[in-house]
């Protein structure tokens, strides 16, 4: 399918957090800091996001109670990609991320390959009695089918329950003592779902979330990673974003960056 370009969606989501909330508040922080002057919007491929027309900002989704919210998601994924466009979704917590992939598919997706920057693996199959709390949106989407393939790059915190989710599901974790010897080389032929969690980075570049885990990659090692992609990326979101623990909007950049990058790779094969 060829897409006539991109769709950029706040999701202000967060009563899915299991420790702080917060990331609610974050896409139109990202947004502002986006275009505050401080840097220019061409994104490292060579593409202006700032003067492509292709790149639409839409309105932050909104729903009626907490019971709504999901079906909202999945309907506001699926009316974008029928309309021919695809989605840079910016949250929120990352629990948006099974309802947008299950709005995705419901559209017409098929063969999905996420691939999925975390310090966690996201696999609960529930926590705190919350089967759709942000710990456990890969749980939901795997069994669910929603993806052929999950690559999770960054992880430092699987436990056993969640190494038993990641081999009942055939996972393919890429966690950082692995990566001591260098970054993997991503081996995805069809399309690809991005999702970057926040938290995936080390604190020392990204203090503005809610789950500090040391250890953990840099924003190059992101980069270098989705510079590595040469095939369809058909959607992404940037979620747990955490704006009330950032320390003087530096966190807020990153996530303009990683923004950037992002928006350029989604419409580097567009109409």
């Amino acid at each position: 399918m060829k897409y006539q370009g991109v769709s950029a969606l706040g999701v202000p989501l967060d009563f899915n957090s299991s420790h702080l909330r917060g990331p609610a508040e974050a896409p139109p922080i990202i947004r502002r800091v986006l275009n505050n002057g401080s840097a220019n919007l061409t994104s490292e491929l060579g593409l202006n996001i700032g003067r492509d027309s292709r790149l639409q900002t839409l309105d932050d989704l909104c729903w009626q109670n907490e019971a709504a919210a999901f079906d909202a998601i999945s309907q506001a994924a699926h009316d974008c990609y029928a309309q021919g466009r695809k989605l840079l979704t910016l949250g929120g917590d990352h629990s948006i991320s099974y309802p947008l992939i299950k709005g995705l598919q419901a559209a017409g997706h098929q063969n999905i390959t996420i691939l999925h920057f975390d310090a966690h693996p996201d696999l609960y199959d529930e926590l705190l009695g919350n089967r759709y709390s942000h710990a456990c949106p890969f749980a939901r989407i795997m069994e669910a089918g929603l993806a052929d393939r999950l690559i999770q790059v960054g992880i430092r915190t699987l436990n056993q329950h969640q190494r038993e989710q990641a081999e009942r599901f055939g996972v393919e974790i890429h966690d950082m003592p692995s990566l001591v010897s260098g970054l993997p080389q991503l081996d995805i032929q069809g399309p690809v779902y991005i999702s970057i969690d926040l938290d995936a980075l080390d604190p020392a570049f990204a203090p503005g979330v809610s789950h500090h885990e040391p250890g953990g990659l840099s924003v190059r090692d992101i980069l270098s990673l989705l510079q590595q992609l040469k095939g369809p990326v058909i959607g992404a979101d940037l979620v747990e974003y955490n704006p009330r623990r950032d320390l003087n909007e530096m966190t807020a950049m990153v996530c303009a960056k990683l923004y950037k990058e992002l928006a350029g790779l989604l419409l580097r094969d567009c109409a």
